[in-house]
């Protein structure tokens, strides 16, 4: 918890760091410690009255509660605002009456939770999860330090610079990029592993809950003398002076780890600066600009969800002391960087660290601990194409026909397992979507019926009204004017004519894999082209905001290698992982997709499948010739419930047999090679799944009806045996 101590004490030294973002495995207090953060945090001083906590020296000239007389302030304690996940529009930036606005000419509004963290922080527990509508907001807010609220040509603007503070697990989806660039600094949390810690841990929190009140007097010395210490940083930060050596030292850092624009540096150059004030000196050293590089720089190397975050800490002591100055000051003899050498009041020392505040009680951890640069667990190292350079593995004889049972010279089901092959690089697919319109979560795959989007119609609002159809609510109200006494130019407008927009944008969707790991697969080297093809869909997946699932079949049967997730990069961890071999247990797969499907769909009826089965048709098992007859009636199953599904055909050679075309048919689906799921092929245009023939089947959020395989430019032809 070092890091993540010093990263939330120096944005309360300087708000102008931009914010923390704390990653971290379940169940390691991250939510409490940021909690924490708002009793440290000095009080503000605002306008009396102001609902939006304007202060009293320099009040916004734009604010809705304005224009504020010049008076005295009154201070409150700094206010630490929670932003759920399930937040509306309206919660978060305010609400603004458009009755009232119509019918009465009175601009009303109702401020959200971005004025209540005006000059405060912003906490968003599981920030990953946020849905995107809210994330463009708070990009906007963050940006420009301030909240715009539009409703039909009335306009509210209030300030909102605040600091944002965000705590995610990474097994349950990442960051859009846009929006981790916009934390200041991130540090990747887990609980220690070593046993005295954890039994401080458990001591401490049995001790909290027999008796609260004593608990936390045990420690208000100890925090009393951090807000001491906060507020005396806060009044040596203004004398901080930044050299050109640290400045060039921040630059090439940057630089040579080639950070995209230039908020890093600026990030960088404001932590580095912090730190020294926090150490109690007004000179940025080599020391803080190393450990502002650990803070800063790691969330910013990612360059696609299944890079791990980290930094190379070699790399970035050669490059700090390739770019260190002459001007730097002379080493200090004295390393401690806390200037009162003295133990603060309330340490503890029974504890492991001295006191709740980590080596010396004082909250401040030894600077140089920064994010460790291995790879996150269960992150997939960057695959490499395989090909004919590759290492040379032994030849597995090749599958038997299908309906054929396996010679008696073929391993048992299950035997013969080869260890996981590395996937290819992944590329840019077509964008595959499932036919109708839903009623899903916000995403960028399929087509929705959304709050967001573009204009299709009006109906009677239920509940407040979010976005006026102005043209339907005038005509609504039009042949009522002689009834209600018009006499003016203005209509008359009542509750009854006021129509909402309904909207039509895009929504993310379940897209469930079952991928054949079988040994008919692993033949000729084909599983690193397959798994670098679900790689990519799942990047693909990633990016249209898609909940993502996997389940392999091979040998005896099928498993459930990742149940439904918003985490590709977990997806993608399996994948790599994947061994292969046995025999083709087709069927087996098929059922076990349907199980999972019919869960997800008592979970969350309103997010709509899209089912994609990675194989090359291929049925064997103990039931011999009946295996290909067994996963057509699984595959019926599926078409029978309208599930939306995609077969990509894996079979290679100058013999084929077709039966992923067979597969597609019985799935109602499309099939589509691996040489046609890519964007830049000429091959195929595979772009929508549609309804079939005239679209009888219901079209609702539920993925109900039937779905039929098309492609766009050209169909899918079924390969045969020349």
């Amino acid at each position: 918890m070092d890091d993540l101590r010093l990263a939330l004490l120096l944005n309360a030294v300087s708000p102008a760091v931009g914010g923390v973002l704390v990653r971290g495995e379940k169940g390691t207090a991250k939510s409490t410690a940021v909690r924490a953060l708002a009793a440290l945090m000095p009080d503000v001083d605002v306008v009396a009255g102001c609902r939006f906590s304007c202060a009293p020296g320099a009040p916004d000239p734009e604010c809705p509660d304005g224009p504020h007389e010049a008076a005295p302030g009154t201070a409150r304690p700094a206010r630490m605002v929670e932003l759920p996940v399930g937040a509306s529009e309206d919660r978060l930036v305010g609400a603004l009456d458009i009755e009232r606005a119509l019918a009465d000419g009175v601009k009303s509004f109702e401020p959200g939770l971005l004025a209540d963290a005006h000059r405060g922080v912003l906490y968003v527990d599981e920030v990953n999860l946020l849905h995107d509508h809210l994330v463009d907001l708070l990009l906007d807010a963050a940006a420009m330090g301030a909240s715009y609220v539009e409703r039909e040509g009335v306009s509210v603007r209030h300030a909102a610079r605040f600091l944002l503070v965000g705590t995610m697990n990474p097994e349950e989806g990442e960051l859009r990029p846009q929006l981790l660039d916009r934390f200041g600094l991130t540090v990747e949390v887990a609980a220690s592993r070593e046993p005295e810690q954890r039994v401080e841990v458990v001591r401490r929190r049995l001790a909290y809950d027999d008796d609260p009140s004593a608990f936390a007097a045990r420690w208000a010395a100890e925090e009393a003398a951090l807000r001491a210490r906060i507020t005396a940083a806060r009044a040596t930060l203004p004398r901080v002076e930044l050299g050109d050596a640290a400045l060039r030292q921040i630059a090439a850092t940057c630089a040579a780890f080639e950070v995209d624009g230039m908020r890093a540096d600026i990030v960088m150059a404001r932590t580095a600066a912090a730190l020294a004030a926090w150490a109690g000196r007004t000179d940025v050293r080599e020391e803080d600009v190393r450990q502002a590089a650990l803070l800063a720089l790691p969330h910013r190397r990612r360059r696609n969800p299944f890079d791990a975050p980290g930094l190379d800490e070699g790399k970035l002591d050669e490059t700090l002391e390739r770019f260190g100055g002459d001007d730097r000051p002379d080493a200090d003899p004295d390393p401690d960087p806390d200037p009162d050498p003295d133990p603060d009041p309330g340490t503890d020392p029974s504890g492991p660290d001295g006191g709740p505040g980590g080596p010396g009680g004082n909250g401040v951890p030894p600077q140089g601990q920064g994010p460790d640069s291995a790879a996150s667990a269960g992150q997939p190292e960057r695959s490499e194409p395989s090909g004919p350079s590759g290492p040379s593995e032994p030849t597995e004889p090749s599958a038997p026909p299908a309906g054929q049972p396996e010679p008696s010279g073929t391993p048992a089901a299950g035997a013969a397992e080869r260890a996981a092959e590395r996937a290819g690089e992944p590329f840019r697919t077509r964008t595959l979507s499932v036919p109708g319109l839903g009623e899903g979560a916000a995403g960028r795959r399929s087509r929705a019926r959304t709050e967001h989007g573009r204009t299709t119609g009006a109906r009677r609002p239920r509940g407040a009204l979010t976005g006026l159809h102005l043209a339907a609510t005038v005509r609504a109200a039009a042949p009522h004017q002689r009834a209600r006494g018009r006499s003016g130019p203005g209509l008359v407008v009542r509750r009854d004519d006021l129509r909402q927009a309904t909207r039509e944008g895009r929504e993310g969707n379940l897209v469930l894999f079952v991928v054949d790991a079988s040994g008919s697969m692993a033949a000729r080297r084909r599983m690193g082209s397959v798994k670098g093809a679900v790689l990519s869909l799942l990047l693909d997946a990633y990016q249209r905001r898609d909940k993502v699932g996997l389940v392999t079949f091979r040998g005896a049967g099928a498993e459930v290698a990742l149940p439904p997730t918003s985490s590709v990069d977990a997806a993608a961890a399996r994948l790599g992982e994947l061994p292969t071999g046995g025999r083709t247990p087709l069927a087996a797969g098929l059922l076990r997709a349907h199980d999972v499907l019919r869960v997800e769909r008592l979970r969350d009826p309103s997010r709509r499948p899209l089912l994609v089965v990675v194989t090359d048709g291929r049925a064997t098992g103990a039931g011999g010739g009946d295996a290909l007859a067994l996963a057509g009636r699984a595959a019926r199953l599926h078409a029978a419930e309208g599930t939306a599904a995609v077969v990509v055909d894996c079979e290679a050679g100058p013999v084929r047999l077709g039966l992923a075309g067979s597969l597609a048919r019985d799935l109602g689906g499309t099939a589509v090679t691996l040489d046609e799921l890519r964007a830049d092929s000429i091959a195929g245009l595979v772009r929508d799944v549609r309804a079939a023939g005239t679209g009888t089947g219901p079209r609702t959020g539920t993925g109900t009806g039937t779905a039929k395989a098309t492609a766009t430019g050209s169909r899918v032809r079924d390969r045969r045996a020349a």
